[in-house]
C-alpha cells in the first residue's frame, strides 16, 4: 500500500505528493502531539534524509503545504527513494513512533 504518488509535472519535472490526513497514521501522529498535515510529512522527510539517505540532500526542494506534503525535482530517482523510505513511516506506526522520538531527542522540532 502506497499513499504517496510520485507524478511528472512536465517533461523531466516530477513531484512526490502525499494528501495530509488520509494515512493510517494520523491518530499516532495526533497522540504524538503533531498535526497530520503536509509540514509534519516534510519534516518526516528532513529527518529520514538527515539520518538514512544524506545521499538524497539537494536532490530535491520541498513545497508542501497544509493539506498535502510535497517535494519537487528533475531527479526522478531520488523522488522515489524518497517515497520508498516515507512509505515505511506512513503505514508503519511503529517506526513512525521511532522516528518522532529520536527527532525530538535530536533537537529536530517539527513545523506543523
Amino acid at each position: 500500500m502506497t499513499l504517496l504518488n510520485l507524478i511528472e509535472t512536465t517533461p523531466g519535472q516530477y513531484s512526490l505528493l502525499l494528501e495530509a490526513g488520509t494515512t493510517p497514521a494520523d491518530d499516532l501522529i495526533r497522540e504524538l502531539d503533531h498535526e497530520p498535515n503536509g509540514y509534519f510529512w516534510e519534516g518526516v522527510a528532513e529527518v529520514l534524509v538527515s539520518t538514512e539517505a544524506q545521499t538524497l540532500e539537494g536532490r530535491f526542494a520541498y513545497d508542501s503545504e497544509a493539506g498535502m506534503f510535497c517535494a519537487d525535482g528533475s531527479d526522478r530517482s531520488a523522488l522515489e527513494e524518497l517515497a520508498a523510505r516515507m512509505n515505511v513511516v506512513v503505514t508503519d506506526g511503529e517506526r513512525l513512533r521511532r522516528l518522532v522520538s529520536e527527532a525530538k531527542a535530536s533537537g529536530f522540532e517539527f513545523d506543523d
